[in-house]
Formats: structure tokens, sequence, C-alpha cells
């Protein structure tokens, strides 16, 4: 995190404080409205997950953050208990792992609600880059480090582009591999861009811009 690349766009975002305050403001009240109004969605999420398959509701991982810092990421669980340990660390469409409930859970996109928790927590935000595992960031270009320098978020830019990444990892050959090779360093460049022109008003476009993916 101490390399010149990560200081040049910490030097843009030093100038970016009224719109870093209004983002984490806005963060703070709509994650708590949304998730008042969505209780009782989430109760019977839960309520299904637990009566479909042995193991927690919510599924936490740890995850990369902002300032290179370690965090549990809430989701919903949409897999069998100790999923991780019985496969690789990204999930293909017909994963066997994957349960019943989850599989609906997923094409609604819905295990992704529970992250609420982290952004009123505020160790995500809304709108940022998609946290990864440690050992994806361990291939960060030195210029990709400056990717923490935000809190990572629910949806990004990248995430809209790769919303169908599950077809690239398909396509056959070692998935984690073409991850890797072909899938992060795109993801890398959207989001520096993501950083370098980070605005509040852009995060609110972003958002509009999921939910329309979503819908299609």
């Amino acid at each position: 995190m101490q390399n010149e690349k990560v200081k040049e766009y910490a030097g843009l975002l030093s100038h970016k404080k009224c719109s870093l305050f209004f983002k984490r403001l806005f963060d703070i009240v709509v994650s708590f409205l949304i998730l008042l109004i969505l209780s009782p969605v989430m109760l019977v999420l839960a309520i299904a997950i637990k009566l479909d398959s042995k193991g927690p509701v919510f599924y936490r991982q740890i995850r990369v953050g902002r300032y290179n810092k370690d965090f549990k990421i809430f989701k919903f669980r949409t897999m069998v208990q100790d999923a991780d340990k019985k496969g690789l660390a990204i999930t293909l469409n017909e994963d066997p792992r994957i349960t019943r409930v989850g599989r609906l859970i997923r094409k609604c996109r819905l295990d992704e609600v529970s992250q609420l928790l982290n952004v009123l927590g505020g160790s995500m935000s809304f709108v940022g880059p998609r946290p990864e595992v440690r050992r994806y960031v361990e291939a960060y270009s030195p210029e990709g480090m400056a990717t923490l320098l935000v809190r990572p978020g629910v949806t990004a830019p990248s995430s809209i582009v790769f919303k169908d990444e599950d077809k690239i990892l398909n396509s056959g050959g070692d998935p984690e591999q073409i991850y890797v090779e072909q899938i992060l360093p795109e993801k890398t460049r959207l989001n520096l861009e993501y950083v370098a022109r980070l605005s509040f008003w852009k995060d609110i476009k972003i958002m509009f811009q999921t939910l329309h993916a979503v819908a299609k």
C-alpha cells in the first residue's frame, strides 16, 4: 500500500473528502432503512435456509477490505456447510455445493442483501470494488492495490460488466486460472477507474445501473 502508484490515487482521493463524507452518510441512513423494510423478507429467507439444509443462516467469509485489512463479509448461505473446504473459492453455475434454496436465492441475487449489515457497520459501502479473498489480492499489480483505498462495495461498474462471469469461467480450462488471468485484470482496471473518478452522484448512478442489470 506504500508504492508510488497507490500514493497517486491517495492524492486524488484527498481532494474528494466531501464526496466521501456524503457517501458514508448515505450508506448509514439508507442501509438502516432498507434493513428495516426488508426485515420480513430476511426472516423468510433465514427460515427457508435452515429448513433446506444443515448449517448457519449466514455464510461469513474473510475478505480483504479497505487499507488491505481483512473483514468478515455476510452473505445468506446458499451452499452446503463448509463448502469452502470442499471446492474452489469461486462458484460456478452448476456447482453441486449449491443447495436447492440457495440456487433460487442466487438467481434473484438475494444472497447479497445481508451485506447491508457490512454497509451499516462500515466495513463495506453500497458502491465500491467488490472485495476479494486474500489469494486473489496477492495477484494484484502494484497499481491494483490502490483499489483498497476505498471501502469495498456491494456493487461496482466491474460487477455490472461481469454480472455473467460464470459463462467465462465455464468456457473451458481451470476456472481459477481463467479468473486470475482473464477476469481479475479487467475488473481491476475498471475498479481503478472508479477510484480515480469517485463521486457521490456517480455512486447513485451506478446503483440504478445495477438495479437495471439485475432486473434484466
